[in-house]
Order: structure tokens, then sequence, then C-alpha cells
């Protein structure tokens, strides 16, 4: 009938779309790297490590701008930022409207493409191992949000966790096209900082004060209510609470650590010049040379009125 709101639950189905969308994904992939990154490339004359960071933060500022922009769309739209009660009220989320669910589809089938395009990509062995540290972790994430239907709180946090790495990719782009230009990274800096603690803050609204006052604390598996029961538990509660407080804070040592590195070499550069300047500035002072009484001619110092120095042997009659 005329307005009435169709939603949607996960399936099995899904894997046939994300498929779908992987595909998609790979060919997006290969356009952004043909007609923008190889030409940009082309003028820069990177060498082969500033190469492939120079296309992997490429594909990551396109990918992380669309995600922002798409986000923050769907949780004005659906009234997640204007009402924050809505995060947590009516747990679980079994049923999702459209765009959040392909939301959810295009994020999956973009961090699983990542994995092939590690082989397209050409990427070296030692940048492996992080990259797909980095994959496992927001596959983990998205697909836990997804299945345990906390949707609602996984957008806010996805919006949050992008925004800072646009910032982070972004930097490192025009770092690598002019490397003293360093403000950016000061902007992304700040946006991580503020991220940290609104995730934070998150973090202890919904779980410390909205789960356990949801109404349903029966665990149904059948409808989707997996763990708001065990909220209602104080120990367990403050035992999570207090993993992702370690968990941010080792983040944020990590981040502090990178600054004050980032500190040291931008002193030392600093000192490096102004010990280069005033030795450019200097002029070195010839010295002065030791000339004998007499002056040379071919090797051979003679006297001033001309005739050698050294005493002439008479012959013997």
């Amino acid at each position: 009938a005329d307005g009435e709101l169709v939603q949607y639950h996960y399936g099995l189905k899904d894997l046939v779309t994300i498929l779908f969308y992987i595909f998609i994904a790979i060919i997006l992939h290969a356009v952004v790297q043909e007609y923008a990154l190889d030409k940009i490339n082309r003028r820069l004359h990177l060498s082969k490590v500033k190469h492939s960071k120079f296309n992997e933060s490429g594909q990551l500022v396109a990918f992380h701008l669309t995600s922002v922009i798409w986000c923050l769309y769907v949780v004005v739209t659906e009234g997640y930022i204007s009402n924050p009660r809505s995060l947590w009220e009516s747990y679980p989320h079994v049923y999702l409207p459209f765009q959040v669910k392909f939301f959810y589809l295009c994020q999956l089938a973009y961090w699983l493409h990542a994995l092939p395009e590690l082989y397209f990509q050409k990427v070296r062995k030692e940048e492996i191992p992080r990259q797909l540290r980095c994959i496992a972790l927001y596959l983990v994430h998205i697909a836990g949000a997804y299945l345990l239907n906390l949707t609602r709180l996984g957008l806010i946090l996805l919006l949050l966790q992008y925004l800072a790495e646009f910032f982070f990719h972004m930097a490192r782009l025009v770092c690598f096209t002019d490397e003293n230009n360093e403000k950016l990274f000061n902007v992304w800096a700040v946006v991580f900082v503020v991220t940290r603690l609104f995730t934070l803050t998150l973090y202890i609204l919904v779980i410390g004060f909205g789960l356990p006052r949801v109404e349903n604390q029966v665990l149904n598996p059948e409808r989707g209510n997996f763990f708001s029961f065990l909220f209602n538990n104080i120990l367990f509660r403050m035992s999570v609470l207090l993993l992702v407080c370690l968990f941010q804070a080792s983040v944020m040592w990590r981040f502090i650590h990178f600054q004050l590195r980032r500190w040291r070499e931008y002193c030392n550069q600093q000192s490096s010049r102004k010990r280069a300047a005033p030795a450019a500035g200097t002029k070195q002072q010839p010295k002065p040379l030791k000339r004998d009484s007499g002056y040379h001619e071919n090797g051979v110092v003679k006297a001033e009125n001309g005739t050698s120095p050294r005493t002439k042997k008479l012959k013997s009659p």
C-alpha cells in the first residue's frame, strides 16, 4: 500500500549481494587508479615505496570521503543524531531500512574486495601483514554490528572512524606532493583526538546507561536479542567498559608516540637548517701563502734580481 514502510533482515542471500558488489568495487578501484592516481604519479616521479603509499592513500581518500558523506546522510535522515536514545531504544534492531542495510552490505563488499587487491596492486611483502590486520579489524567490527543488530551504534562509530581516517590519508597525499607542508597533519591530530573522545563517550552512554534500560532483557537469539540481558550484571558491564577504555587508551598512546616522533624529526630538521645557514653565510678567507725571498719560475726559485739564490761552483782553469 502507499506509504507502507518496507524493512529488511539479514540472511544467506546477502552473501550473493556482497559478491556482486565485490566485483563492482574492483572495477571502481581500477577506474580511480587508472584515471586519477596513475596520472598524478607520472607527474610526481615518486619512488617505489612512496608510489605504493600514494596509491593506498589515494584509494582510501576516495572511499572514506564517499563513506563519510553517505553515512552522514543515513544517520541524519534516519534521525539517529537528533534522537540519541534511538541508538538503544527498541533493541534489538532486527529490521533495517533499505539504506541502512545497503550501506552495510557495500561496506563489507569493499573491505572484502581489498583482499584480492593486495595481489592486483602488487603490494610489497612487508606491507601485507599491516594491511591484512587493518582489513580484518574493519570486517570484524562491521560484520559484528550487522549480525548482532547494533547497526545504529555501528553507523555512528563508522562515521567517526572514517572522518579521522580521511584527514590522515589526505595529509599523506599532500605530504607526498610537498614534504614541507604538514599543516593537514595538525588538522588530523585535532580531528583524531575529538573523534576518540566522542567514541569513548558513545560507548559509555550506550553500554553503561542505554542497553541496561532496554525492556526486553531475555536471551532470545530468534528475535536477535543476543546479550542485552548481560548488561544487567554490573560486573559484566564494568568489565566491557574497562576493556573499551583500555583499547582507546592504547590507541591514544600510539597516537602520542607518533606525534612525539614527528616533533623530534621536525626539531632535528630545524636545527640542521640553522646550522647550515651560518656555515653557508660565512666565506672561507684564503690562507696567506708563504713566499720565499725569490720568485718561482718553472719550478726554480730565483732571487729578486733574476739570479739564482744557489751559489755557483767555480770551475778550475
